[in-house]
């Protein structure tokens, strides 16, 4: 399966991709693991994307174009479930022209659905300190005018799975892996 998790913040993207994950065996790959490992490590391309990342400044597609498409080179897994990326429909395009490229294509983009007061709420009871509400109100905006087109991009390809993800973790899980079949 190659497929992408796409939601708001606070959707539980991250959740539900390692109960996926479990379930199916399938690796999941973490646009913020992957950005995170790099910086760690001190790579090419982690130390360019900690400069931006340092001033709390998105880091720029071209990077996290160049880490995905390194850790898919670099593992050639048979499948993958992408986990904050593509972030917009520019890096959808280019994830898409890499893929043909492989002979490869996406197969299924589970797009979760929350309320925005529902999303606030989790957010704001994960207790993190840049969590505030001003600041998840701000990211809710960046995510609609960024990510959001993203589902009609792949709803047009006919590859979208639109789950409610409101629920316990395990309903929620039931309901994504009901989508794929």
């Amino acid at each position: 399966m190659r497929a992408v998790l796409l939601g708001p913040p606070g959707a539980g993207k991250g959740t539900q991709a390692a109960l996926i994950q479990e379930r199916i065996h399938v690796p999941h790959i973490s646009t913020g693991d992957l950005l995170r490992r790099a910086v760690a490590e001190r790579t090419p391309l982690g130390l360019q994307a900690k400069d931006f990342m340092d001033r709390g400044e998105l880091v720029p597609d071209a990077l996290v174009v160049g880490l995905i498409e390194e850790r898919l080179t670099k593992d050639r897994p048979s499948g993958f479930l992408l986990d904050g990326f593509p972030r917009n429909v520019a890096q959808a395009q280019t994830l898409e022209t890499w893929l043909s490229a492989e002979g490869l294509e996406l197969e299924h983009v589970i797009c979760l659905s929350v309320r925005r007061e529902e999303l606030v709420k989790r957010m704001l009871g994960r207790g993190r300190t840049d969590d505030n509400e001003e600041t998840i109100r701000s990211r809710l905006i960046v995510y609609e005018e960024e990510t959001a087109p993203l589902c009609e991009f792949y709803r047009q390809r006919g590859i979208l799975r639109e789950v409610e993800g409101t629920g316990s973790r395990e309903a929620i899980l039931e309901k994504i892996l009901e989508s794929l079949r």
